[in-house]
């Protein structure tokens, strides 16, 4: 009896520990995602402390996802980019390198599922780049309150 029950115990635990490694990696590309929703808001808001402060937590972010979910080149176009938005106090030089950061994390929600959820496409005329939302309604990061409903959905992913 005692050994039936120690081998369940073992198998409970290995079965439960599984799970735990599963769920911690599965979560990843989320907090990467929301990280990036993050730093888009503040863009939004026109803040460039915030937005400073939301690409530090987004590069974190980055170096914490798992390697072989977010990969070579992919994690390299990331850290760059979310690295010179992180240095900087310039709004405008934030918003230049968001665009290539949104380039890439559209690439990346390609590869990879980053969400349950929805992830917009939106498309701003103006500055002809694109950006990652998880609503519909358009809140332009590139112009802030000056153009704040600019732009299109493009892809739903």
């Amino acid at each position: 009896m005692k050994k039936i029950f120690l081998v369940l115990a073992l198998f409970t635990t290995a079965f439960v520990q599984n799970s735990f490694a599963q769920d911690s990696t599965e979560t990843q590309p989320a907090q990467l995602l929301n990280a990036y929703y993050k730093l888009k808001d503040a863009l939004v808001s026109s803040n460039a402390t915030s937005a400073a402060a939301k690409a530090d937590e987004l590069v974190k972010a980055i170096n914490s996802t798992d390697k072989q979910a977010v990969n070579g080149d992919a994690r390299v176009a990331l850290l760059k980019d979310a690295g010179a938005i992180s240095g900087s106090k310039d709004i405008k030089l934030q918003r230049e390198k968001f665009a290539n950061l949104s380039a890439s994390m559209f690439e990346l929600a390609k590869t990879i599922k980053l969400s349950a959820e929805p992830i917009y496409q939106q498309y701003c005329p103006m500055k002809k780049a694109s950006w990652l939302s998880n609503d519909k309604a358009i809140k332009n990061p590139y112009y802030g309150n000056m153009m704040l409903t600019c732009g299109t959905v493009k892809a739903t992913l």
